[in-house]
């Protein structure tokens, strides 16, 4: 198979790549990112030679460049590809609703013109809104999205949708949880947590720090794709989480005493506008038709994960340097 992965240089879509080469080695990758701030050659420097794997420099938005990509006779889709920070959301909806929206409409065009026999989208539980203390996020749960980052993706997802009703596309819709794991963007909770307490600054909790999360660790999001992708029912919509509930304050603090940092290096911020309070998947739907089982539970993969961030501290500070940017044009300035 030839699968095109948009997004494919972010923190779950790297992630994804390596996985899928790994357990297909005989698949062709191709690779469309627009190394966008949090798009990040370095996470797949280990197959960057690899003859089965091509990247390819381009926004989602452009539709004669996805069109000419989709020329290659590619078989099936597995789109990442977003703005994905709601606190950007919250100060520039902008471009999310053109990446996330618009984007999306481009790559499905470009699908339905060329055939392709799959097509996942990769979105998000923050499409649902959010919970009260009790209960879970199911499959039929309404979209009631709270900010601009989750609108666009809710747009997106019915978009998905509205190709498969129409045109008779074989597509796929996965929801999942909060992701942690290796390669993660800085600005997010988890890595950032772990790099200010590595530097011994203030960890900045929003408002009282008991927003809930149910927290996933990226390889075990990636098997489940590969089962969407593989074994998804056309038109379905799959939940993937970790049930592994925690509040961001139980995260921080489970951090720090893992670094054996002290706890009076939290700071209380100011809670930003429409902060959700809980989140909470059901992962039956995927369990009981396509066998998945996430393999780590949350005491292992935060252990997993923060002893990554110990190991490629030089990773995360080029990164915060902006260093990381200048990756691109050094392996693939010339090609």
């Amino acid at each position: 198979m030839k699968i095109l992965v948009t997004g494919g240089a972010g923190f779950i879509g790297s992630n994804f790549i390596l996985y899928l080469m790994k357990r297909h080695p005989d698949y062709e990758v191709i690779n469309l990112d627009a190394l966008t701030y949090a798009g990040n050659l370095e996470n797949l420097e280990s197959v960057q030679n690899h003859s089965k794997y091509t990247f390819v420099k381009a926004d989602i938005t452009d539709r004669e460049k996805v069109e000419s990509l989709f020329g290659q006779d590619i078989d099936a889709v597995v789109h990442f590809a977003a703005e994905s920070h709601v606190d950007r959301s919250i100060m520039d909806p902008d471009i999310f609703v053109k990446t996330n929206i618009l984007g999306t409409q481009v790559l499905l065009d470009a699908a339905k013109k060329f055939n392709v026999s799959k097509f996942v989208h990769v979105s998000t539980d923050e499409v649902y809104g959010t919970l009260g203390e009790t209960g879970f996020f199911t499959e039929t749960t309404p979209l009631a999205p709270n900010s601009p980052y989750s609108a666009s993706k809710a747009g997106s997802d019915l978009l998905v949708r509205a190709y498969h009703e129409t045109f008779g596309m074989n597509v796929n819709i996965t929801r999942c949880s909060n992701n942690y794991g290796p390669f993660q963007f800085p600005e997010k909770l988890i890595p950032l947590m772990i790099s200010h307490a590595l530097q011994d600054k203030a960890l900045p909790v929003y408002g009282d720090g008991l927003n809930v999360r149910d927290w996933l660790y990226v390889e075990d999001h990636c098997q489940a794709i590969d089962l969407v992708l593989h074994q998804g029912k056309s038109g379905e919509v799959y939940n993937i989480g970790g049930n592994n509930e925690r509040t961001n304050l139980q995260i921080v603090r489970t951090i720090l005493a893992e670094l054996g940092k002290p706890e009076s290096l939290i700071t209380f911020v100011k809670d930003r506008p429409g902060h959700d309070r809980r989140y909470a998947i059901d992962a039956g739907k995927i369990r009981a038709e396509l066998g998945w089982q996430p393999q780590y539970p949350f005491e292992t993969g935060i252990k997993k994960t923060i002893q990554w961030y110990l190991d490629h501290q030089d990773w995360w500070k080029r990164i915060e340097s902006g260093q990381y940017q200048e990756y691109y044009a050094k392996q693939y300035g010339s090609k």
